[in-house]
């Protein structure tokens, strides 16, 4: 038996880590119920887990609502991320919404983040996913901040804004104690990779003297294949070769045939 003094939210907790879930909903159901009770959003947070646990998915919903409803800096907002994922359990991506922009309005550091990400990922336009996402960066959680930058550079990468993908990912990396910061640099490599096949593409297009023009059509076609691009690095070769100036044409094919 517990201890005269022990408080009943701790004997509560106790019983549901022991399994005694009805036992553990019972206390948490009382303190949750009034009004006056100090410990009343903890409580109300604790009861919709240990109904979860039981299968009571509606009760326990209820119970997150009353400790949402308190306001409580912390307990509202675990009471906001209980709501949002069990909506999203049941696929009630609109419910989950909800939940997760109510988690933001209470504003704990702690779940800002998560509810930024969670938002990208129910989003129904392109944009709202990229504000979410932008969101999510700016919080500059050391967790959180490179799995946004990541996701946002990918889209950047896929839309042929190789700028916008390095700058995210530069963003992420300033984060202190960064994680997945590899990942993050091969990103930002590839990202340059990128960048730099623009300038070259453009130096060709500008024209100039021959071993300039020679120089960007070597560069780009060589740097094509790293982004798996063989049949454009070819055609790259290619137009050199075939260049109405004969110069320029035999200083490609100079630097073609060095590596033969």
């Amino acid at each position: 038996m517990p201890e005269v003094d022990t408080r009943p939210l701790d004997t509560a907790r106790r019983l549901a880590e022991s399994g005694d879930l009805d036992g553990a909903a019972a206390i948490f159901a009382e303190l949750a119920a009034d009004p006056g009770e100090p410990d009343r959003a903890q409580a109300a947070v604790g009861l919709a887990v240990v109904l979860e646990e039981s299968g009571d998915v509606a009760g326990s919903r209820a119970a997150a609502r009353t400790a949402l409803a308190t306001g409580h800096p912390e307990f509202a907002a675990q009471a906001a991320c209980l709501l949002a994922g069990s909506f999203e359990r049941e696929g009630l991506a609109d419910q989950a919404r909800a939940a997760w922009q109510a988690a933001l309005g209470v504003g704990h550091p702690a779940y800002v983040p998560l509810a930024h990400m969670a938002l990208a990922r129910l989003a129904t336009g392109e944009e709202d996913a990229e504000r979410s996402l932008r969101d999510a960066l700016a919080t500059a959680d050391p967790e959180i901040a490179p799995r946004a930058a990541q996701r946002l550079a990918e889209a950047f990468l896929e839309e042929g804004e190789p700028g916008e993908a390095a700058q995210v990912l530069l963003e992420a990396l300033a984060v202190p104690d960064a994680g997945e910061v590899a990942r993050l640099r091969v990103m930002l490599g590839i990202a340059h990779l990128e960048l730099a096949c623009a300038e070259f593409s453009g130096a060709i297009e500008e024209g100039g003297d021959v071993e300039t023009g020679a120089l960007a059509i070597e560069l780009l076609a060589r740097t094509l294949p790293l982004r798996g691009r063989d049949e454009d690095a070819e055609r790259v070769w290619r137009y050199g070769l075939d260049s109405a100036d004969e110069d320029l044409a035999g200083e490609v094919r100079l630097r073609l045939d060095r590596d033969l």
